[in-house]
């Protein structure tokens, strides 16, 4: 018996074999995890322009797809040398007390690719806040982090602490601002929830409001292709509006709409309000395993009486809920809880449909080793630094 459990133990450290993967053996391994963020799509690397990018897995002693990543490759100016990012990924056994097994591999294959460090996006959940919680602890100066969370994840604190144990700094450390993606994000539970559920869960603004659009006319249609150059317009008109700048070409929208369509249609929708034959808002909606994401939304500055946003993202609600998912995605807040900050008004309206905010553990990154691998990470945080 103790022979059996010191080969287990063994069995437990043993780092897993890492090697590339085809699109389709990507693709297979993310439709067993439908919590896989639609960033580690094959997909995505087609609409990442001036990025290189591989797919890799990692094979357990079975023989089996154990993890997965999409990595992207993005070279400092200047040398030969790249920054490895792999967004909202990898996808592994987060829970894994073995972490090592397969990060390790991880971080000596990117630097046989050339990388001089690594940037991740660890899945678990780290805090959560209901609205109710943060609506009550609004006020001049406050923040989300000064709010007792609802739900502390201990995977999350586990996982963090693991990371810092290895050496992974936490980007942009207790901040919101350093990481590329959102580090507090918006989410709606559908699993277990009917539509009556899901609409009394809205608070009362947003049931008016969304009434209102039904009675004055507002309807909701899917568009495609042919509506992107409008939903770029509109969305050029919010970012003016809003004091934000995605920086977004229509290319991009264009590129991004063709490729994830490519890889599962469907899976990228713009989604239009209509009123008297005009288009008032319309939103970008993407759809991976059991997870709905509302990942840009852009509004006209005219007939905002009509609430077209709200009807809007209502149907996107219910669709998701359709779909099977078990949350819908509102994607990234700030942290702010101050009513006089600007940005507060995109959480305010988010917190109308009764979901919570989560703090993911957001995005870590270390040097892959070596004298001049580290000295060319410390320039390349410089280089951010004053970018």
């Amino acid at each position: 018996m103790s022979a059996l459990l010191a080969t287990g133990d063994r069995s437990r450290d043993q780092e897993l074999p890492i090697h590339p993967l085809t699109s389709d053996q990507h693709r297979a391994h993310l439709a067993g995890r439908p919590d896989a963020s639609f960033l580690q799509y094959p997909s995505w690397a087609g609409v990442k322009e001036q990025w290189k990018a591989e797919s890799v897995g990692w094979t357990d002693d079975r023989g089996e797809l154990a993890g997965s990543a999409l990595i992207l490759y993005r070279q400092f100016p200047g040398t030969r040398k790249y920054f490895a990012y792999m967004p909202e990924g990898p996808v592994a056994d987060w829970a894994d007390p073995g972490l090592d097994r397969w990060l390790r591999p991880l971080l000596a294959h990117v630097r046989a690719a050339g990388a001089f460090a690594v940037r991740i996006g660890p899945s678990p959940a780290y805090r959560s806040w209901d609205a109710p919680r943060l609506k009550a602890g609004t006020g001049p100066g406050r923040s989300i982090g000064d709010v007792l969370a609802r739900a502390v994840d201990p995977l999350g604190v586990a996982v963090a602490d693991r990371l810092r144990a290895r050496g992974w700094r936490r980007c942009g450390g207790d901040g919101d601002d350093a990481d590329a993606q959102p580090r507090h994000v918006f989410r709606v539970p559908l699993a277990g929830r009917t539509t009556e559920d899901l609409w009394s869960g809205l608070n009362q603004e947003w049931r008016r409001n969304v009434r209102r659009a039904g009675k004055a006319g507002v309807r909701v249609v899917t568009g495609g292709a042919a509506e992107l150059p409008e939903f770029h317009r509109l969305l050029r008109i919010t970012e003016e509006r809003d004091g934000f700048r995605l920086g977004r070409s229509l290319a991009y929208y264009q590129r991004q709409y063709a490729v994830l369509n490519a890889e599962s249609p469907g899976r990228m929708r713009l989604c239009l309000a209509v009123h008297r034959g005009e288009i008032l808002a319309a939103h970008t909606m993407i759809t991976t395993g059991g997870r709905v994401w509302y990942q840009t939304g852009a509004s006209a500055d005219h007939r905002r009486e009509v609430r077209p946003s709200n009807a809007l993202q209502w149907q996107m609600i219910q669709d998701a809920h359709a779909l099977g998912a078990e949350v819908y995605d509102m994607r990234g807040v700030s942290s702010t809880l101050d009513p006089d900050d600007r940005p507060f008004g995109l959480l305010r309206w988010k917190l109308g449909t009764g979901g919570q905010v989560v703090e993911t553990l957001g995005e870590w990154e270390t040097s892959v080793g070596g004298a001049a691998n580290n000295a060319l990470y410390r320039a390349f945080q410089t280089y951010l630094a004053h970018r």
